[in-house]
């Protein structure tokens, strides 16, 4: 029985407010269920600019409540109308003062399944998140979903080997791995960490990028979103680094065991030797 998900990704321009940039997603997510995809899932802090470039308290209105927000109760809609796996990365507010860098997973009945919280928060020039989010503090879930088994990683996370391996061992089938990243020596990192990650922990990786300048800042954001197969090659190629784009790729998933049997990585793996690793 064949075991191939058609998975998609869109990296998207900023349109200047809200309701426009949710109303394009929902365009996409229609044309990726119209083409036979399952599962989609959309860059970091989706339905926003990417207002770390600053730090400044107005953004923290862009914030909103997981799962009771609007945004994720329009996603869970738009699930529900096209039978989509959707991962939903939003600015969430857990409380007054209190904000973190989530991604919500709906499963394709509309189901919500649960959140990640990003776990590392950079503040450097031009990604000044320390400003907005607290640090994650859910772990590294994976979702039973109605493709299979999801996991995410957000943006800075990818530069992180540990949260890639807890999924792994998770029995994670594909990560998302949502992002804002420009131009500059990270676009080297985006074609080797997402690629190295797959391989060394066996699974299929989404990773997807914004695209094109937006306000607040000088970030030229590169798009070059791709999917990323257990054995480090792309699939099917990787989108525009100039252009908004939807992505629509077959993943088949019994690569997965074929490649762990090929590859013994979990077999040869030294635990017990690890524990300098989390003792500092």
């Amino acid at each position: 029985m064949s075991n191939v998900v058609r998975a998609a990704l869109v990296q998207a321009t900023w349109t200047g407010d809200t309701e426009s940039m949710i109303a394009k997603h929902e365009e996409h997510a229609r044309n990726a269920a119209a083409q036979g995809a399952r599962v989609i899932g959309f860059q970091e802090v989706f339905n926003a600019p990417y207002f770390c470039q600053v730090q400044q308290a107005e953004h923290y209105r862009w914030a909103e409540a997981v799962p009771d927000g609007p945004t994720v109760q329009r996603m869970r809609a738009l699930a529900r109308e096209t039978g989509l796996v959707i991962v939903v990365p939003v600015f969430e507010t857990e409380q007054p003062g209190v904000y973190y860098n989530t991604a919500a997973v709906i499963d394709a009945d509309g189901s919500y399944l649960g959140k990640y919280r990003k776990h590392h928060i950079p503040q450097v020039e031009g990604f000044w998140e320390k400003y907005y989010f607290k640090p994650g503090n859910l772990g590294w879930p994976v979702f039973d979903t109605a493709v299979g088994r999801i996991g995410v990683y957000i943006c800075y996370d990818r530069h992180f080997p540990e949260g890639w391996r807890a999924l792994g061992l998770a029995g994670a089938q594909l990560v998302y791995n949502p992002s804002a990243t420009s131009r500059g020596l990270s676009a080297y990192l985006w074609q080797l960490e997402q690629p190295a990650a797959a391989v060394a922990n066996e699974y299929f990786i989404a990773a997807i990028n914004r695209v094109g300048r937006e306000p607040y800042g000088d970030n030229d954001f590169y798009g070059t979103s791709y999917f990323v197969d257990p054995r480090g090659q792309l699939v099917d190629g990787a989108a525009s680094d100039k252009e908004e784009e939807l992505l629509v790729r077959d993943l088949d998933f019994d690569l997965i065991e074929e490649v762990r049997q090929t590859w013994a990585f979990y077999r040869d793996r030294r635990p017990e030797a690890y524990g300098d690793l989390t003792g500092a």
